[in-house]
C-alpha cells in the first residue's frame, strides 16, 4: 500500500510533525489490542517495582550482583515509559501524529536507556566473573564505589553519544515524507526519511552500535567463557549446580535482550520487511522487559527465598494485629 507523499518538497524548517504508519490496518477500535497492551505494561511496572523492592527490603540481597539488578529493573521501567504510554495514546488517538520535538525526545530516551541496559548487563557478567572467577577478592574488587563508578560511566556515556546523534539527526533535512512506517520514533525508520548524504551519520551510528551493542556483547562472552571453565574445573557436580545457578538469570535476559535486538537492528536491509522490523520491534520494547521480572523471580532462588521471608514478616505483623 502506497501512502500520499504530503510532504515532499519540505523539510525540518516548515514540518511540525510526523505521522506514525505502524498502526493502520489495526482493527478500529483496537480495544482488545489496547487492553492486552495495558495489562502488559502493567505487568511490567508491577513486575520491576516488586524486585526494586524486595532487593531493598532484605538485608541478604544488598549485594552488588542485586545492587545491579535494581538498576536493571529501574531502566527496564524508564525503557518502557518511553513508548508504550504514547503507543496506548496512538491506538485510539484519531491522529497517529507526532511532533518534531516528541519524535526526538522519544528516540533520545529510547537509545540511551538502551545504551545503557546493554552497558549494565555487561557490568552484571564482569560481577558474575569476578565472584566465581576471583571469590577472595570480589569484596575488594567490586566494593560500593566501584559498583556506582560502573553504572555512571555506562549512563553518562550512553547519554552523551546519544544526544549527539539525536541533536545531528533532527539538524538534516526531512524533505521526502514526514510518513515514519513505525509505531515510534526509532532511528532506522527515521533516518530513512533524510534527503541528501546520510553517510557520515550512519558511520557515526555504526560506531555507536560496536561500542554499546558489540563490545558489551563480547564482554559478556569473554566472561561466561572464564566462568563456564572455573565452573567445569570445580569437583561437586551440586558445586557445579549451585554456582551456575547464580549466573542463570542474568544468562536468560542477555539471551532474550540480545537476540531481539540483533534481529531489530543487526539485519541485513534486503532480507528484512517493515513488518518484520516492526514485530521485533515490540518483542524488544514489550516482551523483553515483560519477561524480565518473571525470569528473575521465578528462575533465581535468592529472590524467591527473599519474597518467602518477607511473606511471612508480613503475615506474622499482620496475626500481631
Amino acid at each position: 500500500m502506497k501512502y500520499p507523499d504530503a510532504m515532499k518538497g519540505r523539510n525540518q524548517s516548515t514540518a511540525t510533525e510526523f505521522i506514525l504508519l505502524g498502526y493502520s490496518g489495526l482493527p478500529n477500535p483496537p480495544v482488545l489490542l489496547f487492553v492486552m497492551v495495558l495489562v502488559t505494561y502493567m505487568i511490567i511496572l508491577l513486575g520491576n517495582i516488586l524486585i526494586i523492592l524486595i532487593t531493598l527490603a532484605d538485608p541478604g540481597l544488598h549485594t552488588p550482583m542485586y545492587f545491579f539488578l535494581r538498576i536493571l529493573s529501574f531502566l527496564e521501567i524508564c525503557f518502557t515509559a518511553v513508548t508504550i504510554p504514547e503507543m496506548l495514546v496512538k491506538l485510539l488517538a484519531v491522529e497517529k501524529s507526532i511532533s518534531f520535538s516528541r519524535c526526538a525526545a522519544q528516540m533520545y530516551f529510547l537509545i540511551s536507556v538502551g545504551g545503557t541496559e546493554c552497558c549494565l548487563l555487561a557490568i552484571m557478567a564482569y560481577d558474575r566473573y569476578v565472584a566465581i572467577c576471583h571469590p577472595l577478592l570480589y569484596t575488594s574488587i567490586m566494593n560500593k564505589s566501584v559498583c556506582l563508578q560502573l553504572v555512571g560511566v555506562a549512563w553518562l556515556s550512553s547519554n552523551l553519544v546519544t544526544l549527539m546523534h539525536v541533536t545531528w539527526l533532527f539538524n538534516l533535512p526531512f524533505c521526502t515524507s514526514n510518513h515514519i512506517d513505525h509505531f515510534f520514533c526509532d532511528a532506522p525508520p527515521v533516518l530513512e526519511l533524510v534527503c541528501g548524504n546520510t553517510y557520515m551519520i550512519e558511520i557515526e551510528a555504526l560506531t555507536s552500535t560496536v561500542v554499546f551493542v558489540v563490545i558489551p556483547f563480547l564482554l559478556i562472552f569473554w566472561s561466561y567463557l572464564y566462568i563456564l571453565t572455573t565452573i567445569l574445573k570445580m569437583p561437586s557436580a551440586a558445586g557445579r549446580r549451585k554456582t551456575f545457578s547464580t549466573c542463570s538469570s542474568h544468562l536468560t535476559v542477555v539471551v532474550l535482550f540480545f537476540s531481539t535486538t540483533g534481529l531489530t537492528y543487526f539485519q541485513p536491509k534486503s532480507s528484512i520487511s517493515p513488518s518484520s522490523s516492526k514485530f521485533w520491534s515490540i518483542c524488544y520494547t514489550v516482551l523483553t522487559p515483560l519477561l524480565n521480572p518473571v525470569v528473575y523471580t521465578l528462575r533465581n532462588n535468592e529472590v524467591k527465598g527473599a519474597l518467602r521471608r518477607i511473606f511471612c514478616r508480613l503475615l506474622s505483623s499482620w496475626g500481631q494485629l
